[in-house]
């Protein structure tokens, strides 16, 4: 079983801090969340159905219509290395991790970015976070609709899980979806904050969709689901608000975590990362003051998500402070 942030209950019974008197940075997740609208009663009563207009306004927000949704991106990661027959897979190292970890059943070699470019000449599946999580790094567009090319030429293919990237849409290759070899992954949990919802899409070409679709079975997204998520994907006030704030907030915290020491590192709209030999102690140090980071070993390093509020904010710097 693989750590992920998010653990409260954990963090709790082990400081010994109420649960209520936490407040969570390790999960990357857009603090101040899509508002849920009420739900007609019929969408618990009825089974799922796919006229619902989801698929609609997916595509209409990401910018094509070769997608499938499904329950959450998570499902997709388990789901896609069954679709290939065993081969050579590559990713960055770090990443996230459920991405190797489900490619198991493969040769699956983890490399730092300078290699990759080398690597994919003798591989069939190139598997990338953009923008990276934990690290925040981030691949030129143009690099990547190369290593596609190359992958696509010998039957490869280039998986990208765009989790992170809502915030700057211009980055995305959503609009490429269908091309040989590209397969694009996205979630609504990050930037809409809505991941107990459990939906993502899946943008490929239509075959390897009818794969997925039918490994998957009916009814992979739930009703109740499907409509909160069509809801947030066609309200655009709300994300053009969404986005400004979280590009500023990004920016606060990094400066925040600079003034204090935390130096280095990069980020995401939604969280930073900051390298140090002393990730351990710091971690531990702002836990015993009721604040997760995501605490990571190798390299060694956390991950700060956003506050939600200027009460956290304060919080957040009384803490840094401190250490």
């Amino acid at each position: 079983m693989l750590e992920h942030g998010g653990r409260l209950r954990s963090a709790a019974q082990r400081y010994g801090i109420p649960l209520g008197d936490w407040m969570d940075l390790s999960t990357g997740i857009n603090p101040q969340a899509y508002p849920v609208p009420a739900l007609a009663p019929e969408v618990w009563l009825r089974l799922p159905e796919d006229d619902d207009g989801l698929e609609a306004a997916a595509a209409a927000y990401y910018g094509s219509p070769e997608l499938l949704p499904v329950a959450g991106s998570q499902a997709a990661i388990q789901t896609l290395p069954a679709c290939f027959p065993p081969g050579r897979v590559i990713t960055l190292a770090p990443t996230y991790a459920e991405h190797p970890y489900a490619w198991r059943s493969h040769a699956v070699q983890t490399l730092e970015v300078g290699r990759i470019d080398a690597a994919v000449r003798d591989a069939d599946t190139l598997l990338l976070v953009q923008p990276n999580n934990p690290d925040g790094q981030r691949f030129p567009r143009e690099q990547l609709l190369a290593w596609q090319e190359e992958l696509a030429s010998r039957g490869g293919r280039l998986i990208v899980d765009e989790a992170f990237i809502d915030a700057e849409p211009a980055d995305s290759l959503v609009p490429l979806a269908g091309r040989p070899g590209l397969v694009v992954l996205r979630s609504v949990g990050k930037f809409f904050g809505l991941a107990g919802a459990r939906v993502g899409f899946v943008f490929a070409e239509a075959g390897l969709r009818m794969q997925l679709a039918e490994r998957l079975g009916p009814w992979a997204v739930s009703g109740p689901a499907r409509a909160v998520t069509a809801a947030a994907l066609a309200d655009r006030a709300w994300q053009q608000v969404a986005r400004e704030r979280l590009v500023a907030d990004s920016r606060r915290l990094a400066a925040l975590l600079d003034r204090h020491g935390l130096t280095g590192g990069a980020g995401t709209t939604l969280f930073q990362w900051r390298p140090s030999a002393a990730a351990i102690d710091i971690h531990a140090r702002l836990a015993a003051q009721g604040i997760l980071t995501r605490l990571f070993d190798a390299p060694a390093g956390l991950r700060f998500g956003l506050p939600g509020n200027e009460s956290e904010w304060s919080r957040l710097a009384a803490a840094l402070a401190r250490l």
